[in-house]
């Protein structure tokens, strides 16, 4: 029983110590695990004016969450170059599909990155005909890339490990508890 006890408060030890690794390093001046440009607000400083837009319209884009350089993007408009503390404009296709939200991703130079939504306005008008209709093919559309979100570009900050380092020290603790528990069960009955 007092082996059970020792490794149960050896384990709650390691535990409390895998918790407090990432505030000490934090707090001995260690870089953030998501660090900012210098002088940076929030990242959710990112502006797409206006936030809802008609195919070939213009967009007005901002960037005050960053202090260097900054670049905007999306699927429907070209990249466009941000200047600090400036403002850019960017038309967008004509055959961006009415009703469809778009985001557009900001990047600054320090690293800071966010993405604000942009809604194409209008739905989409089916005009029921009488006479026949001949369809032609589409015209092609140059490939723009899939949207398919981060992927495998995020990191896993240090308070998760911690948390995940912690759950694994437990679920073996636990795991050798109840084994240790079942051999002195066992031992006792013979």
């Amino acid at each position: 029983m007092r082996a059970i006890r020792a490794a149960s408060t050896a384990l709650l030890g390691a535990a409390a110590i895998a918790l407090a690794a990432p505030a000490a390093l934090a707090a001995d001046g260690a870089p953030a695990t998501n660090p900012r440009a210098p002088g940076a607000k929030a990242p959710g400083d990112f502006v797409v004016s206006p936030s809802v837009v008609a195919p070939g319209g213009r967009l007005t884009l901002s960037a005050p969450g960053c202090a260097s350089t900054a670049t905007a993007s999306a699927g429907i408009f070209d990249t466009v170059t941000i200047a600090p503390g400036a403002t850019a404009s960017a038309t967008v296709d004509a055959d961006a599909k009415r009703g469809a939200v778009y985001t557009v991703l900001f990047n600054c130079t320090g690293g800071v990155q966010d993405t604000v939504a942009l809604t194409i306005s209008g739905t989409p008008t089916a005009t029921p005909t009488i006479s026949a209709t001949i369809l032609t093919p589409p015209r092609p559309t140059p490939p723009r890339g899939v949207m398919g979100g981060l992927g495998g570009s995020m990191a896993p900050t240090s308070t998760e490990i911690a948390a995940g380092g912690a759950l694994t020290l437990a679920a073996v603790g636990g795991t050798a508890y109840v084994v240790i528990r079942r051999r002195s069960r066992a031992a006792r009955r013979h």
